[in-house]
């Protein structure tokens, strides 16, 4: 059976996943009209969300 992960890393797993596609998606021209700084922001977000993941996983 699958193991179910914790909430902490499914967000962090999601934020991931929208900046890489919104990334993508900017990088061939389909979401031209966004910002940078909603990238930026994306990319801040995963860090955050992973850094947060990390302390949580080394708590008891």
């Amino acid at each position: 059976m699958g193991q179910s992960l914790r909430p902490t890393t499914q967000l962090f797993l999601l934020t991931l996943a929208v900046t890489f596609v919104v990334w993508a998606l900017r990088g061939f021209g389909i979401l031209t009209f966004l910002p940078g700084g909603v990238i930026w922001l994306l990319i801040l977000l995963s860090v955050g969300t992973g850094v947060v993941n990390g302390l949580m996983g080394t708590r008891r």
